[in-house]
């Protein structure tokens, strides 16, 4: 179930943001075939927690054995889509790059993941999260006034920039062949995402509207668009940009006649510590139960293990909870082709022996591949 049922995309693992594009494809409903490395997993006794390989199906293919790589060609051929994230180069090495697969498959889209793209002066340069964020713009405006850029978690650079902005490329190439009858390469880099997410931002900048780190609307430099500690050391979220949202904020602050106008942008420090020293005199929850039926906007701020007891997560089934572990269910949802809860993750190899049976490969080749380390079964019995 789900939109992308009947896809067929075959991953290369890696770390990331390519596997979390392949995780959104494969919760779509896409028929994820992972091609692992047989190593040993991070997630070898919990793979119940390997999360970003949910709903995928894993074969272990050593690329460097002899057949391995025919092997590969096998699956490109049944595929729809390609995906890796790699170096630029490093599978053309392996005879599987985007010419290779798609003389091939005519009708392939290659996914390909980087952080700075497939050409450039830094496309063979190694970086990460922040290197790329950095480049894009947006790691500098991030931050408390008179400070540093304050580091991120990697959202921006990794899996918003990356895994996602690669998804929707693979999405978009794939309605396009469908049409055309044709593939193409998707190149999609961390560097080119970071900046894409920041449309707004360069907007804003250009037109002077944008200051300095730290003293804009919505970067904490506004005292009705920040974080606030509570009494018993936790957090609320307030974001009452709109005068009628903050009109309640003050009020339910007890506030509406000590405070200068709203958008009074030099009285903002000192009304800042205002708000503080009210925040500060109860606990979160007792802000939280004392806003809960108003738009001031303020919400607690919750910690990832308290998701799933929220009342709003359980009304929409939001996070996903079997045998103990909770994890995002799939999203956007769909009125009629929803993919609903998650798959789980399998082991490295797990589906080796039903792929390669898929592809016409007899019992008896399937034991030699494994006998000369091509493949790994994950100790599946082969049939005789």
């Amino acid at each position: 179930m789900g939109p992308l049922s009947g896809i067929r995309i075959i991953e290369i693992a890696g770390i990331g943001p390519g596997p979390f594009a392949a995780m959104l494809l494969a919760d779509m409903g896409a028929d994820v075939i992972r091609i692992d490395r047989p190593e040993v997993s991070m997630f070898a006794n919990q793979t119940e927690l390997d999360f970003l390989n949910r709903g995928k199906r894993s074969i272990c293919i050593d690329l460097k054995k002899d057949g391995a790589v025919a092997l590969v060609e096998k699956l490109v051929r049944s595929a729809d889509g390609f995906l890796e994230g790699f170096r630029p180069g490093v599978l053309e090495k392996y005879g599987l790059g985007p010419d290779d697969c798609l003389g091939l498959n005519e009708r392939l889209v290659y996914g390909r993941m980087t952080g700075w793209g497939q050409e450039g002066p830094l496309a063979n340069r190694a970086g990460h999260d922040i290197n790329y964020i950095a480049l894009a713009g947006a790691l500098e405006p991030m931050g408390r006034a008179g400070e540093k850029p304050a580091v991120p978690l990697n959202l921006v650079g990794d899996f918003g920039g990356g895994g996602m902005l690669l998804a929707f490329g693979m999405v978009c190439a794939l309605l396009e062949a469908k049409n055309s009858g044709k593939g193409q390469v998707v190149d999609a880099a961390m560097v080119d995402g970071a900046s894409l997410l920041m449309t707004s931002i360069f907007s804003a900048f250009q037109t002077g509207y944008w200051g300095e780190r730290g003293t804009n609307m919505i970067d904490g430099g506004a005292p009705f668009y920040e974080v606030y500690e509570t009494a018993d050391g936790k957090y609320v979220a307030v974001g009452a940009l709109e005068s009628q949202f903050y009109q309640v904020l003050v009020e339910r602050l007890g506030l509406a006649d000590s405070l200068p106008n709203q958008y009074d942008m030099e009285q903002w420090p000192a009304m800042k510590e205002r708000f503080a020293e009210v925040f500060a005199s109860r606990t979160r929850d007792e802000w939280t139960q004392l806003f809960a039926d108003t738009d001031a906007c303020v919400t607690p701020v919750l910690a990832p293990n308290e998701l799933k007891d929220h009342p709003h997560h359980k009304a929409r089934n939001s996070i996903v909870e079997r045998d103990g572990v909770w994890q995002p269910r799939t999203a956007p949802r769909f009125s009629r082709t929803d993919g609903g809860s998650p798959a789980d993750a399998v082991a490295l190899g797990h589906n080796s022996h039903e792929i390669l049976t898929e592809l016409g490969i007899s019992d008896a080749d399937q034991r030699e591949l494994i006998a000369n380390g091509v493949v790994s079964a994950a100790g599946q019995r082969i049939g005789d």
